[in-house]
């Protein structure tokens, strides 16, 4: 028995042990199924951490609101108070149309060739995913997207930088992440709209080349036509770009638009959408294209439109619109055809005149630009080269190099430059940049401004000659010395504080003592013919005769401290010198959009209206935002402002008016009443016209655009004979228009009871005849000296 037993000794010396049970099986099938279990807890978890952007490391996908709601950048459009669409602000150019409106052939051909299956699927294609995933294991590149996906991506910009995470930053990692954003806003897509929304919104807001966003744009933009309007070819050629816009734009890149428009054509086939026969004809035919890119500020180039900029932009940013992104709808003061007879006026008359222009200088023999003397002036455009910001790019580029800097500023080549001897004002020769220069300096520049006085709304604007070569706008930008139309701020002073319009002031040389700077000083003002007639004149008829002695003597009498409070009371808003000569228009430079505001409020009962160019904002709906309402103040008594206003009539109704040039325009119906006022500089640099009807205020500008640039003589120099025929030559248009509900008429009466005399030919009978005696002669003399040079006609002596 003892044999039996196992001893310890033996047991651990010669048996051997048995070896231990494998494990690692059952552990791998464990990991295994909580691999499982973790990926399945992820599949259902992970779309809710991506969809809520769990601790911020998915970014941003859009909400409900953004689903039902969403934000698509339109292009804001601009229409003038006549409702004609004249220009658009964008980034991304897109005008949204209805599915309706386009080609079922654009549609067809969508579907065939983006998502062939794109009625079947619920926003995700998954016998597309798998082809993809398949094709790019054997290395080709196949897209999976359908056109939900597509359009999910495109509308809520789930790539960009403000959809990103944390994630995001992580190669394949934040691929992986955009694409289950894509698929998930997708479904959330198809579960909101049905498929003709889907594709109307798709349509709507994808690229398609060119700055062209949306169909409308890009049947535009390629061929000028509308969405319904496209042939399939047309309709291949724009489904074929979305692939790519850029590879694939037919105007940059015609044999590649050409094959993949081909690719489309075939997938139309496949589809049935049209017989095979006609698309191999189709596929021969080459594309056409009528190409017209809408530029990031479209429309007309106009000088008003930076105006409209700044006050869209400054409420935009009180406001939190964008007027690049928002589609807003812009409505205009302007009429567009007052603006059109603007146009048409002031571009016949710069014409004449700068071809008078040209032979005055030509006979002479000189160039335009001359000191006071009339001495050409040494090296003028050498230096007026060096202030210009090409050359000082070119400096800097050849710096230290005066040789190849010289070079550069006579090298000569075509350019296309502004002519009036083509109706489309442009021509093309060969020049260097300082014969360019020199060619721009002869033109006589112009700007002009047409206001409704009452409500301040702005009927009309031209800024210069034409936007494209003359960028500078000389309405509102432009500030140049009145003139002779400052007169009347002189005048407005006197009758405010006492004076009345039969109140008289003799024509006689005069001299005027007063202190500058600590120093006594004398002035001695000239009237513009030389003469003095010792007339004792009545205020209006020195103001209707533009005499500078009266008008000096006026203001020294009121104090030229007065005179500019209240040139700056109704609508003056530049700096004035307080010296004698304000009230002749050389104590600082005013512009156009100045003097038409102030002169406004003399026929505006003495109520200032701030100049207004946009009148409402609405949304991309229709809905009007913002209504911008006039906006006025009392600046004058009624009582002054209709004074002022019979003042001005003076210029045609007193003998020798300076406005009389008027009458050779066809204006005078239902006994028309028009009050204005003439302006020129002392070296004829500046002329102006400033004219008023019982409608509208019109201010006229025009002259070199330097100083030194001019006329040598009032004969041709005046603003009389510069500024006023580009008024008659307006209104005459505005007049004729009948579709404009502007008539010639008279003046509105006074509002208040006027108390001051101002009907002047109720004086003793020796004074009355004596005057209108001697004021005959003067006024015959004058009108003689006009007509030798303006063809007046004879006739005005007998209408004064």
């Amino acid at each position: 028995m003892a044999d039996l037993k196992t001893s310890p000794s033996a047991s651990s010396s010669g048996a051997k042990p048995k070896p231990p049970r494998r494990r690692w099986p059952l552990r791998v099938a464990s990991w295994a199924w909580v691999v499982f279990g973790l990926v399945i807890i992820l599949f259902l978890v992970y779309p809710f951490l991506v969809s809520t952007n769990f601790m911020f490391l998915f970014g941003k996908s859009p909400s409900l609101a953004d689903l039902e709601n969403p934000k698509v950048e339109r292009a804001s459009e601009i229409y003038t108070s006549d409702g004609v669409l004249i220009g658009k602000y964008f980034r991304e150019n897109r005008s949204p149309v209805r599915l309706s409106q386009m080609s079922p052939l654009l549609i067809k051909a969508l579907v065939a060739t983006e998502d062939v299956r794109y009625y079947e699927h619920s926003g995700i294609d998954l016998t597309a995913v798998l082809g993809g995933f398949w094709a790019s294991l054997h290395g080709e590149k196949r897209g999976g997207s359908t056109i939900t996906q597509q359009l999910a991506k495109n509308l809520y910009k789930i790539r960009r930088q403000q959809s990103r995470g944390a994630l995001g930053y992580i190669p394949v990692v934040s691929t992986i992440v955009a694409k289950t954003k894509e698929w998930l806003t997708a479904v959330e897509l198809e579960r909101h709209y049905t498929k003709r929304e889907i594709l109307r919104m798709y349509l709507n807001t994808v690229e398609y080349g060119s700055s062209a966003f949306g169909i409308k744009v890009a049947a535009k933009t390629f061929f000028n036509t509308s969405p319904d309007s496209l042939k399939p070819e047309q309709a291949a050629m724009l489904v074929g770009v979305l692939n790519n816009p850029t590879a694939y734009n037919p105007k940059f890149h015609p044999a590649a638009a050409l094959r993949r428009r081909n690719v489309v054509l075939d997938r139309m086939a496949q589809a049935g959408v049209l017989p095979k026969a006609e698309i191999a004809a189709l596929k021969a035919t080459p594309i056409v294209l009528d190409y017209h890119v809408e530029k990031h500020i479209d429309g007309p180039d106009t000088y008003f439109r930076s105006a409209i900029s700044q006050f869209v932009d400054a409420w935009c940013d009180s406001t939190g619109h964008d007027m690049y992104r928002d589609g807003l709808k812009i409505y205009l003061s302007i009429d567009s055809r007052i603006q059109a007879h603007a146009e048409e006026a002031l571009h016949e008359r710069m014409k004449a005149l700068q071809n008078q222009f040209d032979n005055f200088w030509r006979n002479k023999g000189k160039d335009p630009w001359v000191d006071d003397e009339g001495n050409v002036i040494p090296d003028f455009i050498a230096t007026q080269m060096k202030r210009t910001e090409s050359y000082k790019t070119l400096a800097n580029h050849y710096r230290n190099q005066p040789q190849r800097l010289d070079s550069a500023l006579n090298a000569k080549r075509p350019m296309k430059v502004f002519t009036w001897k083509h109706d489309d004002n442009d021509t093309t020769l060969v020049m260097s940049p300082l014969d360019s220069l020199a060619y721009y300096k002869h033109f006589l520049q112009s700007g002009m401004m047409c206001m409704d006085p009452f409500t301040g709304h702005i009927k009309a604007w031209v800024g210069g000659l034409d936007y494209r070569f003359f960028k500078y706008d000389h309405v509102k930008q432009g500030k140049r010395q009145a003139g002779s139309t400052f007169k009347p701020f002189v005048y407005l002073t006197a009758l405010d504080n006492g004076y009345t319009p039969c109140d008289r002031i003799r024509d006689q040389r005069v001299t005027i003592n007063y202190v500058e700077n600590g120093k006594p000083m004398e002035w001695k003002p000239d009237n513009v013919t030389r003469e003095y007639t010792g007339i004792n004149m009545t205020l209006r008829h020195a103001m209707a005769r533009s005499v500078n002695s009266v008008t000096a003597q006026l203001t020294e009498k009121v104090g030229w401290d007065n005179v500019a409070k209240y040139a700056h009371k109704v609508g003056i808003t530049s700096p004035l010198l307080s010296v004698p000569s304000i009230g002749l228009g050389s104590a600082g430079d005013v512009s156009v959009y100045e003097m038409v505001d102030a002169y406004s409020t003399f026929m505006n009962s003495g109520f200032r209206s701030d100049p207004r160019l946009v009148t409402r904002i609405e949304d991309r709906n229709g809905n009007v935002i913002k209504q911008f309402d006039p906006v006025q103040h009392r600046a004058i008594p009624a009582e002054t402002a209709w004074l002022m206003t019979y003042m001005l009539r003076g210029g045609m109704e007193e003998p020798g008016g300076t406005s009389q040039a008027l009458w050779d325009y066809d204006l005078w119906h239902n006994d028309n009443q028009i009050g204005g006022k003439t302006g020129t500089t002392s070296n004829y640099s500046d002329g102006w016209y400033m004219g008023m009807t019982k409608d509208l205020m019109t201010g006229v500008w025009v002259g070199g655009e330097d100083r030194s640039i001019h006329f040598t003589g009032s004969q041709q120099g005046e603003g009389g004979r510069t500024a006023l025929p580009i008024f008659g030559k307006f209104m005459e248009k505005v007049y004729k228009d009948k579709e404009l509900d502007y008539t010639p008429g008279h003046f509105p009466a006074a509002s208040v009871k006027i108390v001051k005399k101002y009907n002047c030919v109720s004086e003793s009978e020796p004074i009355r005849r004596r005057a209108e005696a001697v004021d005959t002669i003067a006024a015959d003399n004058l009108l003689e000296q006009m007509n030798s040079g303006s063809g007046i006609p004879d006739s005005v002596k007998g209408r004064r």
